[in-house]
């Protein structure tokens, strides 16, 4: 009898290649994480305007993550009575390692400790100081400066100058008022001159008259 030999089918190939890349995918995503160690590196800097500052790299190669960092941030004051967070460090603009709070801590003196969960565990604390800060004056508005003792105030020349232009005509008005007088004047003189001749008239013709009247009488009597 002759034996027939079982060939691989489709199916079965398709199975071991699935197998194969996942496990070609997992080596890949472990190999960076293994160059990198399993633990990281906390360092707290300190704090700039009351919110806390952080550097966390990987504790290896000390290089910076470059992923999401998921990590927490308390603070408490050196006699327990005060106590900040827990928060969250989000990243610090300009600097690759850099992390810090969204969140300001008050004035006054503080024991910060940061906990990292992920990518890998880590852990950092420091005593902070955050000074008092205090407020800019408030600017008042300026007073308006007293005129000078010799300087004459300008709200009293007007006033004190009026009556003394009241009182004293300029030459315009000297002026023009001494033709308005001459004119007076001289209608009063046409009038007189009118009235003296119509007067001379009257008494030159009642002359006259009388004069015609003799005469008529004289030839009357011849």
């Amino acid at each position: 009898m002759r034996t027939r030999h079982a060939f691989p089918t489709f199916r079965s190939i398709g199975l071991w290649f699935l197998l194969l890349l996942c496990q070609a995918m997992a080596l890949a995503v472990s190999t960076p994480a293994q160059a990198h160690g399993d633990t990281v590196k906390v360092v707290v800097t300190g704090q700039r305007e009351g919110h806390v500052t952080a550097d966390i790299t990987w504790e290896n190669d000390g290089d910076a993550i470059d992923e999401t960092v998921a990590a927490t941030v308390n603070a408490v004051s050196p006699d327990g009575a005060r106590s900040e967070g827990p928060w969250k460090l989000v990243r610090d603009t300009g600097k690759p390692a850099g992390w810090t709070t969204a969140e300001a801590l008050p004035p006054g003196s503080w024991k910060v400790s940061v906990d990292v969960g992920f990518p890998a565990l880590g852990h950092g604390d420091k005593e902070v100081a955050v000074p008092v800060v205090d407020p800019a004056p408030a600017t008042s508005p300026t007073a308006p400066q007293p005129a000078a003792s010799g300087t004459p105030d300008a709200s009293a020349t007007p006033s004190a100058a009026a009556p003394g232009a009241s009182a004293d005509p300029s030459p315009s008005s000297a002026s023009s008022a001494a033709p308005q007088t001459a004119g007076d004047d001289g209608g009063d003189g046409t009038l007189w001159w009118t009235t003296a001749g119509v007067a001379a008239t009257a008494l030159a013709g009642a002359a006259a008259g009388i004069l015609l009247r003799r005469a008529r009488a004289r030839r009357l009597r011849s």
